[in-house]
């Protein structure tokens, strides 16, 4: 007989059941066949190499959703982010991120050796854009399917809260359709590509005259251009007057969309300290100065026709490409997930959140309400949230919440045990905590 711990905690917790192991196995094959191509360089029957993939990914990702939420009641479960190797920087979640930032080099720099799996997508891509695949469709495909598959799980763990569940159909709605479907679509119709989740400066390119992108001639590329200076200098101030920046930050934006979905897991490992926030501030401040720069060094060249200009302000342009829009956006941004959490571009590099967060700072009515005489400082607020804000310290304070930084997601007060944190707006409460 052996004997029984007499430990008050369980000295080797069950984190996961036999069936979640199975369903890791079957997404774990369905990735397999992914980078076996990746390696291989080649794709044989990519039709049903492709639909075998993404079958296998799907079918473990529900047994496991369905296992890790439907067994229990309706509450938002974080058991054992702190223990399991993937959330808490170990081995796994060192591997995944490996792998990830891998991906991404290849994507950016080396293309070539991403051969194999761009041919596996190229059905989809003649389906869709009636056009054979290149690296950037193939990543688009991947982004889409995190977003969907993610999402899923976000809306059964979220499932009690109804603020939860309609942003997340929003960011997946808006990744499937105007990210992904539309743009193909246009491509088909002989049109520019055209992202309508994403605008200047977020995507920079886009505030740089037609004649630079190409869209001379296009009704469609000249309407889009003047919509995202519409959008920036007038949508901007208005929407995040009444609902501060998560309208775009925690419900449209593509690279929001997949730090709150595939992302989730691993919203605790932002940095909470006061140095991390300095240096969030300097450097988002300071990318969004470099991306103005460059866009008016852009007209202007575009302007005086100056060749001295010119060569300066593609200098310009191909520096900040690599370093930001690749190496931290990209590489950084979304390689590093398991290692320093999901918003790491979104805190301290996207120009677009920066802009939105002087309107949210100074006008906004937006604001994360406290109600401190019931705070019992569990901490629930501040470990899961993303943006790296110490919402306890506020709490504790009894002082409303009024970052830049926060997008607004909501989840500080989803989880807080006491319902002490509300988001309010320019109409009173939008969102409070529901039963967790």
């Amino acid at each position: 007989m052996q004997d029984e711990s007499l430990s008050i905690a369980t000295p080797a917790p069950v984190l996961t059941t036999g069936k979640q192991k199975l369903a890791v196995a079957l997404a774990g094959i369905g990735i397999l066949l992914l980078l076996i191509v990746w390696a291989a360089g080649t794709a044989i029957a990519p039709v049903p190499v492709f639909l075998t993939a993404l079958g296998l990914t799907s079918a473990g990702v529900w047994v496991f959703v369905q296992e890790e939420y439907l067994k229990y009641p309706e509450g938002i479960k974080n058991n054992g982010v702190w223990f399991r190797s993937l959330t808490a920087r170990g081995i796994w979640g060192w591997l995944v991120g490996v792998v990830i930032t891998g991906f991404y080099i290849c994507l950016y720099w080396w293309p070539q050796y991403l051969s194999g799996l761009i041919q596996l997508f190229d059905p989809l891509s003649q389906l869709l854009r009636g056009t054979a695949a290149n690296q950037w469709f193939v990543y688009g495909t991947l982004y889409t399917a995190a977003v969907l598959l993610m999402g899923i799980k976000f809306l059964y763990k979220y499932r009690s809260n109804p603020y939860q569940r309609l942003r997340t159909f929003s960011v997946m709605f808006f990744q499937l359709g105007f990210a992904f479907l539309i743009p193909g679509l246009l491509m088909r119709l002989q049109q520019p590509e055209i992202y309508f989740t994403y605008f200047w400066p977020l995507s920079y390119y886009q505030g740089t005259p037609m004649a630079h992108q190409g869209y001379a001639g296009s009704d469609l590329g000249t309407f889009f251009f003047f919509f995202g200076l519409a959008m920036f200098f007038i949508g901007t101030p208005i929407l995040t007057y009444f609902f501060g920046k998560r309208w775009y930050c925690s419900w449209v934006c593509g690279c929001g969309g997949l730090a709150e979905t595939a992302g989730d897991p691993f919203r605790h490992l932002s940095d909470k300290s006061l140095k991390a926030w300095k240096i969030e501030r300097w450097m988002i401040y300071t990318v969004f100065v470099l991306v103005v720069a460059m866009t008016v060094l852009l007209w202007i060249n575009v302007a005086t026709n100056r060749s001295v200009l010119h060569g300066f302000s593609q200098m310009f342009y191909k520096s900040y490409s690599f370093l930001i829009g690749s190496a931290f956006s990209g590489v950084v941004g979304v390689g590093f997930y398991p290692l320093l959490g999901s918003r790491v571009w979104c805190r301290f590099g996207c120009p677009m959140a920066a802009w939105l967060g002087i309107w949210q700072k100074t006008t906004s009515k937006f604001r994360i309400t406290v109600n401190g005489g019931q705070c019992i400082s569990c901490g629930n607020c501040s470990t899961f949230c993303e943006m790296g804000i110490d919402v306890r310290a506020y709490a504790q304070k009894g002082q409303d919440v009024v970052r830049a930084s926060c997008v607004g997601c909501g989840v500080c007060s989803a989880v807080c045990p006491r319902g002490v944190l509300r988001l309010e707006g320019a109409d009173g409460a939008v969102a409070q905590r529901f039963p967790a």
